[in-house]
């Protein structure tokens, strides 16, 4: 059994391919009808606005923007050149319902079709809030939003910058408000507030602030105001881009969110330090009124004028309160007086019977007093005195010298006592009353010594042998 022919039975079909008689269709090649599809396809949806929810959103490293458009039933490919995708208004995300508008054209590389998407916006304001809402989730799970994140206000800042509009309404109202209140140094970055390009200008401008050194050649802000009037949620889009909401929240310098009327939000009111629901109650927010800050410092004054002069009157008081509660001096002082008084007449007293009583011992010991009982002690001290002299003339070692004996001694002047202790002298010294004399005991004769003569005497000069 054979399936069905697809060739006309009037062709056999054979091995190798051959034209047949009488036909002019010559085949065609892939490339050949994949060109002829994409004429046919670009001549008849030369324009088309397509409306569907993105999907597979890419941004390639080239700047070119791919992604596919979808609805229910069916999904085209999308592709969006570099220079179209920099002039979009919003950033393209998944889910994103939009209109997109270009031309199809056919890709061969997949034999498929898809849409040259020259421009893209969302669809609707519906949409729009959706994008919103996806983009504040997004940024809040990173927290930019968090409370904790806000920073205080300065009191009084010195130099304010403003970004805004520089021929708007808005910045008249500020600079208006701002000198009422008080007059400060205001700087104004301008940019656009709205359509395409504003939201690069307004973070740079933010971010521009936040670059500026202290004590450079451009005043650094203390406080930075980002401002604009009120408009539509389109109007009001590009302060909710992003690119914004980051440039905010990373700034070094608090930022009041000014944008639109009390009841228009965006993603910038959450990022700021402190929003306010109009511009002109941003600039009351930024600076205090002087003429309160005068009376307050008047009141200030008062008050510290007050509290230095009330601990000196009520010292006072409490000073004027205790002294009369205390007594008088004189009554304070009267029996001290009294016992000064009595005292002084026991002194007195006491020194008289004092006086009277040395005077009767000194009667008493001069009659005792005599002559003989003066002289008595001093005549027992000089017979003491009188012996101990003779003691010391019986006990004097050199006395025996003037009856003719001799005090013998060595070279060291030690008293020698017996002839065998002389013996192991070499050298003697002769003590008499006359003087003393150096001589050898022949044993070791000393160098210095002589020899006697034969005669037995020495000369005069020589020194003698004792043994």
């Amino acid at each position: 059994m054979s399936g069905p022919s697809f060739i006309n039975d009037d062709v056999q079909a054979g091995l190798v391919a051959r034209g047949n008689p009488g036909d002019n269709a010559e085949p065609l090649s892939i490339t050949e009808i994949s060109a002829r599809l994409k004429r046919v396809v670009e001549d008849r949806f030369g324009f088309v606005r397509l409306r569907g929810e993105l999907s597979g959103v890419k941004l390639a490293a080239s700047g070119h923007l791919y992604c596919r458009l979808k609805d229910e039933n069916a999904q085209i490919d999308a592709v969006m050149w570099r220079g179209s995708v920099q002039r979009l208004a919003f950033r393209p995300e998944d889910g994103i319902e939009v209109v997109a508008s270009g031309k199809l054209t056919t890709y061969a590389g997949r034999s498929s079709y898809q849409i040259v998407i020259e421009s893209m916006e969302i669809a609707g304001e519906g949409a729009l809030l959706a994008l919103l809402e996806k983009t504040k989730a997004r940024l809040e799970a990173e927290g930019l939003f968090r409370p904790e994140r806000k920073r205080p206000l300065p009191f009084l800042p010195r130099t304010i910058g403003v970004v805004t509009s520089p021929t708007g309404a808005v910045i008249r109202d500020i600079l208006h408000r701002l000198a009422d209140r008080f007059p400060s140094h205001v700087l104004v970055w301008p940019v656009l507030v709205q359509g395409q390009g504003s939201a690069e200008q307004i973070a740079t401008a933010i971010r521009g602030f936040s670059a500026l050194a202290p004590g450079g050649p451009v005043p650094r802000p203390d406080l930075v105001i980002v401002a604009r009037g009120g408009g539509s949620i389109e109007d009001l889009w590009s302060f909710n881009e992003e690119i914004v909401v980051r440039a905010i929240a990373e700034c070094s310098i608090p930022v009041i969110s000014a944008v639109g009327h009390e009841t228009d939000t965006t993603l910038a009111d959450f990022a700021a330090d402190r929003r306010a629901p109009t511009p002109t109650a941003a600039a009351e927010m930024a600076v205090p009124v002087r003429a309160e800050l005068a009376a307050t410092l008047d009141e200030f004054a008062l008050r510290k004028r007050r509290a230095i002069l009330r601990p000196v009157s009520l010292g006072r008081e409490r000073l004027e309160a205790r002294v009369a509660r205390l007594p008088r001096p004189e009554v304070l002082a009267a029996q001290a007086a009294q016992r000064l008084d009595d005292l002084g007449e026991r002194l007195r007293r006491g020194l008289a019977d004092r006086a009277r009583q040395a005077d009767g011992h000194l009667q008493l010991a001069s009659v005792r007093l005599t002559p003989a009982l003066l002289t008595r002690p001093m005549a027992q001290r000089q017979d003491k005195l009188d012996a101990l002299d003779r003691l010391r003339l019986q006990l004097d070692p050199r006395a025996p010298l003037r009856r003719g004996y001799v005090l013998v001694s060595d070279s060291s002047g030690h008293v020698v006592k017996t002839a065998a202790d002389a013996r192991r002298h070499a050298l003697l010294t002769l003590e008499f009353e006359d003087g003393k004399l150096e001589v050898s005991t022949g044993d070791t004769p000393p160098p210095a010594a002589k020899r006697p003569s034969k005669s037995g005497k020495s000369s005069p000069g020589e020194q003698a042998e004792l043994f």
